[in-house]
């Protein structure tokens, strides 16, 4: 039997349901556990619900995370 929780940890993944790019972090109770680019609290996806990201939307992510945490540090 294979293993339900694709993409493999440590790889990005889109979570189908809203678009949101994360990276793998493994598999919990059936759930493929996904975390921010940016770091932050992980999230839980169904694994028919998630899918390797193109590499664009990786870095659209990560450059959607630098601006935000450029335009957060006081001027």
């Amino acid at each position: 039997m294979s293993d339900p929780c694709v993409p493999e940890a440590g790889t990005y993944a889109v979570d189908f349901r809203d678009g949101s790019v994360g990276q793998v972090m493994g598999c919990e109770g059936g759930l493929v556990q996904l975390r921010p680019l940016g770091g932050g609290r992980e999230w839980d996806c169904p694994p028919g619900s998630v899918g390797d990201a193109p590499p664009e939307d990786v870095l659209r992510a990560k450059v959607r995370e630098l601006n935000r945490r450029a335009q957060a540090r006081p001027r």
